[in-house]
């Protein structure tokens, strides 16, 4: 069954990483982080962007650890712009809190909720809540079986094994009627995810952080047939990976290798990655998956890679390793005064 979405959306993605401030030159504080993201969010609805979705993390270099009451405070300062997770970790988290906290957003922001559930490639939150890793896969698809549950809206029974009992209950507040929770699922590159996400009717938003994006082409494929064999619909996908938008080709470059650099050599640390080198850099920027250029360039990447592997969607996450305040500024007002409408009108969808 083909999905009825026709038209592409576009979407900004954010980490939470923790800016630099103009004036100082020093990292804000993690309070003046999240106020400085509110006014971002602000400035992409103000653009006409349709989401705009936070990352969940337990780290020093980001300050969103819980989404959901920075999306409230956004929910307050912003009017049209979709407000979400990229990703929440349910398998860390209950997914009946998770449910009561993203019913009581919904409620706030008119219906303009949204929620990317994931398992999480940091996995900080699982010893910091009391979980197991040997459990890293069980522990996800309980959760997100007990979460389309939930989303029914209905009086419903439980029996978990890595989750609670529950018995003839219901779970407040309630969304208005005849709405649901907008649900995808985040997908790094796993065919059991993909499936996973067909058998339940959620969409897929592929995070293409590394390599060609073409590689992922058969994920696209398997989602497609699995939709088939399951007599699911055709789900719109979408795809995010990292970007930034400069006036120039050398002031974009030299933001991206600084900043997009040192946070990957951060995470490599962890993973056993090698430093990035320039080279590689280019690379991701000429042929992979980096957004990095004048809003012309990015645009013709974007639409290039979209109508390749079918995309509906594509969010870019800005701000990756902190970044100046006025350089986070200028990728979001490039890319939804120039980027976007040009992708639209070289898909074909222009207004």
């Amino acid at each position: 069954m083909e999905s009825k979405m026709t038209k592409y959306e576009f979407g900004l993605n954010t980490f939470g990483d923790v800016a630099i401030d103009d004036k100082t030159g020093e990292s804000m504080t993690y309070g003046e982080s999240l106020r400085n993201l509110v006014q971002e969010a602000k400035l992409a609805d103000e653009l006409g962007i349709n989401v705009i979705a936070l990352g969940e993390h337990h780290r020093d270099e980001f300050s969103v650890s819980s989404p959901e009451i920075v999306l409230a405070a956004m929910a307050q300062e912003t009017n049209n712009i979709r407000l979400g997770t990229a990703v929440t970790v349910l398998s860390s988290d209950d997914p009946v809190r998770v449910y009561e906290r993203f019913a009581t957003l919904d409620g706030l922001s008119n219906g303009r909720t949204e929620i990317m559930l994931g398992r999480g490639s940091f996995t900080e939150s699982y010893p910091l809540f009391g979980y197991d890793l040997e459990n890293y896969n069980e522990l996800f698809e309980e959760k997100v079986a007990l979460w389309a549950e939930l989303l029914k809206g209905e009086r419903f029974s439980w029996n978990g094994t890595l989750t609670q009992k529950l018995t003839d209950v219901e779970i407040y507040p309630k969304v208005d009627k005849g709405h649901q929770i907008r649900t995808t699922v985040g997908v790094g590159g796993t065919p059991e995810s993909i499936v996973r996400a067909v058998h339940y009717g959620f969409p897929v938003m592929l995070a293409i952080i590394g390599g060609q994006p073409i590689r992922f082409k058969p994920y696209v494929d398997l989602y497609n047939r699995a939709a088939e064999q399951f007599n699911q619909p055709i789900e719109p996908l979408g795809m995010h990976s990292h970007g930034v938008i400069a006036d120039t080709e050398e002031e974009a470059m030299e933001i991206g290798f600084e900043y997009i650099k040192k946070e990957m050599d951060k995470i490599g640390i962890d993973r056993g990655w090698a430093p990035m080198t320039r080279e590689r850099f280019e690379f991701e920027v000429a042929e992979g998956s980096y957004y990095v250029g004048t809003p012309e360039v990015v645009a013709q990447k974007i639409a290039k890679n979209m109508k390749d592997l079918g995309m509906k969607r594509f969010d870019l996450v800005y701000g990756t390793g902190g970044q100046f305040q006025s350089d986070r500024e200028k990728t979001i007002k490039l890319y939804g005064e120039v980027v976007i409408p040009r992708v639209k009108e070289l898909l074909g969808d222009a207004e």
